[in-house]
This record gives C-alpha cells, structure tokens and sequence, in this order.
C-alpha cells in the first residue's frame, strides 16, 4: 500500500464502487455516438458503412494499443493508468463535439480508444489484489455492471440531449463529468502490493511465467497456454456479438420501428443492459460457488451463459413487434451478463500474478479487434439480407463460443487441482 495508509477491511470493496464510476463513464462516453448515428447519418451525409467504420475506430486502436497497455500495467503504478487514461478519454470526447468532418470524427473516435486501452488491464489488475479466489467473480461482477449502466446512460442520454439539443452537446456533457470524477480518483485510489490478494490468504499463487520482460516475448508466453487460446477466441466470438447489439440496436429500432431518436437509444440499451447487471450478479455467485467445487468453474459458468443465450439471438433479430423485441433483448442480456462476470477472473485462474495486466490486455485487445469487424460486418450483411435477419445469424457466433469455453473448462478441470480459495 502507499506509504502511511493503512485502508480498512471493506476498503477493498470501496476500490470496486470507485472504479464502477471510472468503468461508467468508460462505457458511457464509448456508447454515446451509436444512439445519435441518424442525426451524423443526417448532418454529415455518412452512409452506413461509414458509420460502421466510425464505430470501428475507437475498437480497432483500442485494440492495438492493448497488449502495450497491459505490458505497461505489470510494470507502472495502476493508480497512475486508470486516472491518466480517464483524464485523456474525457478530454477527446469532450473534443468530439467540435468535429465537422468524417475525418475528423474517425479521428476523436480513434484517440478516445487509445485513452481508454489502459483502463480494463489496470482495473482488473487492481481487484484481483484486492480480491481473493473467494470473492473475486463477485467483485468483478460487480464492476462488471457498471459496463451495462454506463451503456445505458450513454445511449439514452446521448439520444435524449441529440433530440432536442444536438449530438454535439451530449459529448460535452460527459467528457466534463469524467473529468470531474479524475479528482475522485485522485484522492482516494491506492495502489496495493502485486500478488497481495493471494499473500493475505497464504495461497501460493500460479508459477510465474518465464520471460525476460519483453513485451513480445511476454505475448508469446501467454498465447503458448492453449486455455488462454481458448479463452480469447471465445472472447473474440461473444464480443462481436455485443458489439452488434452496441452498435446497430439504436438504429434497427429507429428504422423498423420508427421509434423517435431518444426512444430508440433508450430501448436500443435499457433492457439489454438492466438484463446484463442481473446475469453478471448472478454469473458471479455462481462461478465463485463452483469454483470453490472444482477447477474450471468460472469457465463452465461462461459456458452456460452463451449457450443459453443463442434462442433468444434468433429470436431478437426476427421478432415482429417491439414487446417481442425487449422479451429478447432482456433473455439475451441476462445470459450475456453470465458470461461477462467471469470473463477476466476466468483468465487470471490460469496465469501468473506478474501477467495479470498483459493477459487481460491481451484479451481485451484481440476480442476488441475481432469485435471492430461487427459494425461494418452487420452493415454489409443488412443491405443485402435486412438487420433483423444479420442479428439473428449472430447466434451461431454465440454457438461456438460456447463450445470453445466448454473445451477450456475441460482442460482446466484435468489440468490443475482445485484452486485454493482465498
């Protein structure tokens, strides 16, 4: 810990409510620019693969800079990286209001990915310090949810603040609430000991990984565990899937249903997303209680989420009326929100502590550049099959996402005993 500080027993869930708001404005200030894509689509004469691209800067350089972002958090203060990456990607939203052109736009989409690659390796890196084996899906899924609520926050008020004020002014507005926030963090943030989750529970942690530092060679290590590859490309699969439904919902809402800018924005992520914070809770209860049970808990949890979410795919994209519409988008959410509790804890059961940042940039990144393709993919395939048919067809994304997680689960269950709980 900082030097004169001695935090308090529940200071460790304290540190999960201050970066839930970080992770909120993350997720809000990403979110705010798919609500209002008719009024840019408008105002800017942008087709809609031009708006796709638009969606897939920000994954794209979010995804490149992450294995760097990830390098860098095994190696500098995490405090410093949440708050300098929250300062940076409050400034370039707040700067996206004063674009004017597509290029322009790219742009500040580009830059705010770059600000906000930091924040996931650094965030997660710091919960499982401050969390053992026993709480740490619960805390994860905790943090998790602020993913589904800034989501929402961003596509309703962005739509709302664009239907009566103008696009611009919704990025105004929470580029200076990050910013504001950044004082919180400042003050209160404290960086723990690596590996100290694990050193409070007298556990001996996962050997650590060979390697000379290197970020290549670091990057190399990690991809030669065959559940790490497993786990990324079942990421890189139920990513794209959300990212189609981040993306284009809004939108699929507005043109089929008619819906007026601020309601399609709000129902385009409320459902969805509310679903999502009652299945990440439930997703974490349930992995920390099956992993107390065997190794690979966390994985089958994830399993079950995806396989239990592929009906309500189909059902959503074919679905012929707005109660139809919701009926899928909250089934679909729930089981989202099981895989995603356990998505980062799952990884750490199976690397080094000294990896934790690398490994979680790792994932973020490539299931982000697989991700970066679903707008410009759902795009191309809608123009020529219709949106609602393209969501539907994600289904089979979800399918074998599932079986991927199915295969680490299993591998882990016979490659390791089970894991100390701490």
């Amino acid at each position: 810990m900082i030097p004169g500080e001695s935090p308090g027993r529940n200071y460790k869930w304290l540190v999960v409510g201050m970066l839930w708001f970080v992770c909120f404005f993350n997720y809000a200030d990403r979110q705010a620019i798919f609500a209002v894509f008719p009024l840019l689509k408008q105002q800017l004469g942008l087709t809609d693969v031009q708006l796709g691209i638009v969606g897939a800067a920000f994954m794209w350089m979010y995804a490149l800079f992450g294995p760097l972002a990830g390098w860098l958090c095994d190696r500098l203060p995490r405090k410093t990286l949440v708050l300098g990456g929250l300062i940076a990607w409050s400034l370039v939203t707040a700067l996206t209001a004063v674009c004017h052109t597509y290029g322009q736009l790219v742009l500040c989409r580009a830059l705010s990915g770059l600000g906000e690659a930091v924040y996931l390796p650094a965030s997660m890196s710091l919960i499982g310090d401050y969390h053992g084996a026993a709480t740490r899906s619960r805390a994860m899924s905790l943090h998790q949810s602020s993913v589904y609520v800034g989501s929402i926050a961003g596509g309703a008020v962005s739509g709302l603040v664009g239907q009566f004020y103008g696009w611009r002014w919704s990025f105004i507005l929470f580029g200076s609430c990050g910013l504001l926030f950044a004082l919180v963090v400042g003050k209160f943030l404290m960086e723990p000991a690596r590996g100290s989750s694990e050193q409070r529970a007298g556990t001996a942690s996962l050997p650590a990984a060979s390697g000379s530092g290197n970020l290549f060679y670091e990057l190399k290590a990690l991809l030669a565990s065959p559940i790490v590859r497993l786990l990324i490309l079942a990421f890189v699969g139920a990513n794209f899937v959300a990212v189609v439904f981040l993306t284009w919902m809004p939108s699929f809402l507005y043109r089929k249903f008619h819906m007026s800018l601020s309601m399609a924005g709000l129902n385009g992520t409320m459902y969805l997303q509310l679903s999502s914070v009652a299945g990440v809770l439930c997703g974490g209860l349930l992995a920390d209680f099956l992993t107390r049970r065997f190794a690979g808990g966390r994985m089958v949890t994830q399993a079950l989420g995806l396989f239990l979410g592929i009906p309500f795919l189909f059902f959503t994209g074919w679905a012929a009326s707005v109660p139809a519409v919701v009926l899928g988008m909250i089934g679909f959410g729930y089981c989202k929100g099981i895989y995603d509790a356990n998505i980062f804890a799952s990884l750490y059961d199976v690397v080094a502590v000294r990896q934790r940042g690398i490994a979680a940039g790792m994932l973020n990144s490539l299931g982000w550049l697989g991700g970066g393709f679903a707008p410009i993919a759902i795009a191309l395939a809608a123009s020529k099959y219709g949106m609602g048919p393209s969501i539907s067809g994600t289904a089979f994304v979800y399918c074998i996402s599932g079986l991927l997680m199915l295969l680490a689960a299993q591998r882990t269950i016979f490659a390791r005993p089970k894991p100390p709980v701490g």
